[in-house]
């Protein structure tokens, strides 16, 4: 026997679409916060001593948080090449402001305190704004447009083909729906970001931070639950109609799709996965009552909590599916028809099992290093040391 031919075909499709989700949701986990904390930091911080302790609450970790950005778009590109091909075709103009908010944000990082200058640092303060806030945002516009369905088709040689015009692509986008998400994106990072303040920082800051947090965490849970409503009675969701094959072959062509029903008919399908939402709701309900209390490492696993089960009900509601099509059904990606070859998935599974572990280590061991909060003193009195 072959040893890739260990684990079948459509199991390791299985585990790579929830690694695939593992990957997103602990990129929401930490550079989450990052996000959040960026979006806060004209609102909770007032003077520029203020300022540079919100940004050293972040400054010596976002860095290594963003490697989970970097390995979730590698395991797209390599577990789901007709994904990878599909999503960035469409969604280029998207990627490309998510991208530029994204490099900006080291830079204003790495110049602020270049200069002494208010208005050079207000500046950089703006782009560090943007660098949070626009990747937040629009990082709920696209799940909004995945579960909405987006309007491509397949050739019969799987080139992915677009309705509309270059610019049409990414104003197609913002439909009301996907906007909404948008909303839960931002508010429930946010609402992290605020989180994380609390548990790092002491005094005006953190209580402002409490403040907003709440607001953001409430808006959160209402946007979550009418997004929820909308799925229930305004939205079409997607089923196959064929049965899947075992082991057949990567060919989105091969399935048949109809576009009827409710997203949600798959709780009644596989009631389980009520598990999700559900700590959605109750993660942001306690991270809420955490920040009004004023808890720190309580409210911040809350906040984490909530996000992995926004995050997790979106694969769950939608599998198999996962970029469906409005233009033509058939040409829907699905678990079963949009992976790797059998081989590369086990290839990439067990260098997932040898370095995932190490990540972990590390990561852990980073975050167990520079444990504690950051005070005014520390910016002040090391300032070649610190942002």
């Amino acid at each position: 026997m072959i040893l890739y031919e260990m684990i079948d075909y459509d199991t390791l499709r299985v585990i790579w679409w929830a690694l695939l989700g593992v990957l997103l949701i602990g990129f929401a986990l930490t550079d989450g916060f990052d996000m959040g904390v960026g979006a806060l930091l004209p609102f909770v911080a007032k003077t520029d001593v203020e300022r540079r302790v919100v940004i050293n609450t972040v400054g010596p970790v976002w860095e290594g948080n963003q490697v989970w950005f970097i390995l979730g778009g590698g395991a797209i590109f390599a577990a789901w090449p007709p994904l990878y091909a599909v999503s960035f075709s469409g969604f280029y103009l998207a990627m490309f402001v998510v991208l530029a908010a994204l490099i900006v944000r080291p830079v204003a990082f790495k110049y602020r305190s270049k200069r002494d200058g208010a208005k050079w640092r207000a500046r950089w303060d703006w782009a560090l704004f943007a660098g949070g806030a626009v990747p937040a945002l629009l990082f709920g516009v696209a799940v909004g447009n995945v579960l909405l369905g987006v309007p491509f088709h397949l050739t019969e040689d799987l080139m992915p083909m677009y309705d509309g015009s270059f610019y049409g692509k990414f104003l197609g986008l913002l439909r009301p729906f996907a906007i909404l998400a948008g909303v839960v994106s931002f508010s429930m990072l946010l609402m992290h970001g605020a989180a994380w303040l609390v548990l790092k920082t002491e005094g005006v800051i953190a209580e402002r931070a409490r403040r907003i947090g709440t607001v953001a965490g409430l808006v959160a849970a209402g946007g979550y639950a009418l997004a929820g409503l909308w799925l229930a009675v305004g939205i079409d969701g997607f089923a196959l109609v064929n049965e899947v094959v075992p082991g057949a072959p990567s060919n989105p062509l091969y399935s048949e799709v109809s576009r009827e029903g409710s997203w949600l008919a798959a709780y009644a399908m596989r009631p389980w996965i009520i598990v999700a939402p559900v700590m959605g709701f109750l993660g942001i309900a306690l991270a809420v009552v955490g920040l009004r209390a004023g808890r720190e490492v309580s409210t911040l696993l809350w906040s984490k909590m909530a996000i992995t089960g926004i995050i997790a009900s979106v694969g769950l509601t939608m599998f198999p599916f996962i970029l469906p099509s409005t233009v033509n059904p058939d040409s829907s990606l699905t678990v079963w028809d949009a992976s790797s070859s059998h081989q590369t998935l086990f290839i990439m599974l067990v260098c997932t099992l040898i370095f995932m572990p190490l990540i972990l280590a590390y990561t852990s061991w980073v975050y167990k290093v520079l444990w504690g909060k950051v005070t005014e003193a520390d910016v002040t009195e090391n300032a070649d040391t610190h942002y």
